[in-house]
């Protein structure tokens, strides 16, 4: 995919996180590696759903049917878990559906970013999901953006799918699903794979803030909303940076030069 107009009018140059220009090309070879990487390793925990659904009650067809059409794995875990936990159906679907409003924000960013023609962006949308955005937005270029989503969101749909499948059907065989603490495996692969990206002193006050804000809010709020508001740690955290970074004010050399005239004439007439 040569540099150039993309269908929509914008080009496949350079653009970083920012939207401006960027860094070097990455190699095809290692946005593809790359991309895998995350889609392999995300996808395969579409088992842990796939179980956790099974011993909360849903049916192999509603448990299909959640990663096929929802295909969001949080919102997908804040729904059975609700379930599982006796909680209305409706708040559950609530719940679950705050959760997944986040990837509206992902898709605002990435519409941008990857400039995709208008025929495929309903389609792409259902990818816009916390790992394909993570390596889109990692990358130098929209060309290896492009590749990067495609991947990634591909790979990850895929695995996620045939591994729930593998794993509702096999969750008889596991016993009490609870006891494996299985539903703690999707975030915790992808906060694996997303650590080693916070490498600047802002992203990692950010990302703590943010946690520290789930984590107090989790116990008095419905489910999903904490996440939500966990967001207000990036506003938060550029306003206190903005703050720090802010020049103290200085005397005008002028101004000061006009006061240390009057100063002295003031004092030659006493």
């Amino acid at each position: 995919m040569p540099d150039g107009p993309s269908p929509d009018g914008g080009t496949d140059g350079p653009v970083t996180r920012g939207g401006g220009p960027g860094g070097p090309a990455k190699p095809d070879a290692a946005v593809v590696r790359d991309a895998l990487g995350v889609g392999v390793a995300v996808g395969l925990s579409g088992f842990a759903f796939g179980v956790t659904s099974a011993g909360a009650g849903l049916s192999l067809l509603q448990t299909c049917a959640l990663s096929l059409l929802v295909f969001t794995g949080a919102s997908q875990f804040a729904l059975i878990g609700a379930l599982a936990a006796g909680g209305n159906p409706y708040t559950a679907a609530a719940g679950a559906f705050f959760l997944g409003t986040r990837n509206a924000f992902y898709g605002l960013r990435l519409s941008q970013l990857l400039a995709l023609p208008r025929a495929v962006r309903p389609l792409a949308a259902h990818w816009v999901i916390d790992e394909t955005t993570a390596v889109t937005l990692s990358q130098p270029d929209r060309r290896s953006a492009r590749i990067g989503f495609t991947v990634t969101g591909l790979t990850l749909y895929v695995l996620w799918n045939l591994t729930t499948l593998i794993g509702a059907i096999g969750a008889g065989a596991l016993g009490d699903t609870d006891a494996w603490g299985l539903d703690a495996a999707s975030p915790a692969v992808f906060l694996a794979l997303l650590a080693p990206m916070l490498t600047s002193t802002v992203e990692r006050l950010t990302a703590g803030l943010a946690v520290l804000l789930a984590l107090g809010l989790l116990p008095v709020l419905p489910a999903g909303v904490p996440v939500l508001l966990s967001a207000l740690a990036a506003p938060v955290v550029l306003f206190l940076r903005g703050r720090a970074k802010r020049p103290v004010p200085t005397a005008d050399p002028v101004d000061t030069a006009d006061a240390t005239g009057s100063a002295g004439a003031s004092g030659a007439g006493r």
